[in-house]
């Protein structure tokens, strides 16, 4: 039987490290539309989103959205979207990613509280089951396809 490690690599999964903060968020290295930022992987989180502060810094065009934001913490956010983004995590990267640009100070303001690093986003469950994310707690790795 071939370990799963194997597996991946057969399969063509790529792995990117991450590290788990005091606050037990996972922490990530991200590229978005190739500007590297410090983002929480967030699996409860159904879209990936950005910082309204950080539109120029990942040189993101919005668009209106009539959607509002809930997550712990706040509710009824205004937002915006940004269409056709590329989305790099270690060796693996997709092209034509739409993000949601939202408010994210709540969760800063709670990030310094506990004096952990804070964030320019949130990559949630849509890139990863658009990756077939596999997460490797005990080796601090996530596998994407």
């Amino acid at each position: 039987m071939e370990n799963y490690k194997d597996w991946l690599k057969k399969e063509r999964f790529k792995s990117v490290a991450f590290k788990i903060a005091r606050t037990n968020h996972l922490f990530a290295r991200v590229k978005v539309n190739g500007v590297w930022g410090d983002f929480i992987l967030d699996t409860g989180a159904s879209n990936s989103c950005i910082d309204f502060n950080y539109i120029e810094k990942f040189n993101l065009t919005t668009s209106s959205s009539e959607t509002k934001a809930s997550g712990a913490g706040a509710n009824g956010l205004f937002t915006e979207v940004s269409y056709n983004n590329q989305i790099q995590l270690g060796r693996w990267k997709t092209d034509g990613f739409n993000l949601v640009l939202l408010d994210l100070s709540h969760v800063n303001n709670a990030l310094t509280e506990y004096k952990t690093k804070n964030v320019h986003g949130i990559i949630g469950s849509d890139i990863f089951v658009h990756a077939n994310a596999i997460i490797d707690y005990q080796n601090l790795l996530i596998y994407l396809k």
